[in-house]
């Protein structure tokens, strides 16, 4: 069984990879040395997936980013695809008994 410290990271990693290749505001999901050009975003990604926000609230989360940090003129509504990929991750911490 993994730690959880073992699978915080696989969660942080599983949000990076979305936030990489579904999500990349900036168009740098194709560039290896790049890969944690969102990392700072990945922890309030967590916190609001933990804290069982529906897709329209991660939505207007990332378009809020695209707007004040990035510049970038984004509806919420264009963002829905990629909020309901990060809603349908498993953030547990820990693994239910019986699964593997």
């Amino acid at each position: 069984m993994a730690s959880k410290e073992q699978r915080a990271r696989e969660i942080q990693e599983t949000i990076r990879d979305v936030l990489v290749h579904d999500w990349d505001p900036v168009g740098v999901g194709g560039v290896p040395e790049a890969r944690d050009e969102y990392d700072s975003y990945v922890g309030d990604v967590y916190r609001l997936l933990v804290s069982g926000a529906g897709p329209s609230q991660v939505a207007e989360h990332l378009a809020r980013i695209e707007q004040e940090w990035l510049g970038l003129p984004t509806a919420p509504e264009a963002l829905i695809p990629v909020a309901q990929k990060l809603c349908a991750l498993d953030v547990r911490l820990g693994v239910a008994e019986g699964s593997a």
